[in-house]
């Protein structure tokens, strides 16, 4: 009876996940007129999903804010992994005075929603500025990100044995080469599974690139959905922007079907060390 009731409520959790996104996909293959007059119905025509995708990528703009995501989310990536990581390897295995204190700052980052710090934000990247620009809107999500970064990777470095560094040390290799070809590589699952968790976040970021890049240019694929959203209304081409909330969707559950088995690896791995 129990694990009847467990396998049910597994079922019941599955539908809620995949339900919506099903739902979503088979609407954006109907057209306006089918979408209101029987949203659960199932297309007819699938050459009306083809449309409705050509009509988001094209006359959407979504073309254009799909470059601009991933320049945005790739460079943010670039950046953040490095800087991360240092920061995280020397928070683990060199502590010092303070340091325990620059951890927890990091820490306490996590516990602050971004919208608190959003007009302040806008008023330092328009100082400097980088208002509307991809590399202001790098430059916050690098710093958006740190936090959660560190505080992930600094775990992972903390695992790993001190006598790797000893043996390194004794091979000859400086500090530099000891976390760059040794430690680095040692911590690779946990940089992949911070960088594909940053990634997702960074691909549906919509406050922070609402706010610092909200010209034609700029828009990133969440923010272009919301001004195709806002300008649909309830006369619009409803198929379309269903097509543009797949298009979303998408590229982030093609990255994380390719490292689905690596993920859950490395979170088991770290279920059984605590």
């Amino acid at each position: 009876m129990n694990r009847f009731l467990g396998q049910l409520l597994l079922l019941i959790f599955l539908i809620s996940i995949v339900g919506p996104f099903i739902w979503v996909l088979y609407t954006s293959f109907k057209s306006g007129a089918n979408i209101l007059a029987s949203p659960w119905s199932l297309p007819t025509d699938v050459n009306q999903g083809f449309k409705n995708f050509s009509v988001a990528w094209g006359e959407g703009g979504f073309a254009k804010n799909f470059v601009n995501s991933l320049i945005v989310t790739v460079g943010t990536l670039v950046v953040l992994i490095p800087v991360g990581s240092m920061a995280a390897y020397v928070l683990a295995k060199y502590p010092f005075r303070g340091s325990k204190l620059i951890l927890g700052g990091f820490m306490g980052g996590l516990m602050f929603p971004n919208f608190l710090v959003i007009v302040p934000l806008f008023l330092l990247v328009d100082k400097l500025g980088l208002l509307n620009s991809k590399i202001g809107l790098i430059l916050v999500y690098v710093a958006y990100s740190l936090a959660f970064t560190v505080f992930v990777l600094h775990g992972f470095f903390q695992a790993l044995p001190g006598e790797l560094m000893e043996a390194a040390r004794l091979d000859g290799c400086s500090d530099n080469a000891t976390f760059w070809k040794v430690m680095l590589p040692l911590a690779k699952p946990g940089v992949l599974v911070v960088a594909i968790f940053n990634l997702i976040g960074l691909w549906n970021e919509y406050p922070l690139a609402l706010v610092l890049a909200n010209t034609p240019d700029f828009t990133t694929l969440p923010v272009g959905v919301a001004n195709l959203t806002e300008n649909q209304q309830y006369a619009g081409d409803w198929g379309a922007l269903f097509a543009g909330i797949v298009i979303v969707m998408v590229p982030v559950m093609i990255v994380y079907l390719i490292f689905r088995e690596q993920i859950q690896k490395t979170m088991l791995a770290g279920a059984l060390k605590g």
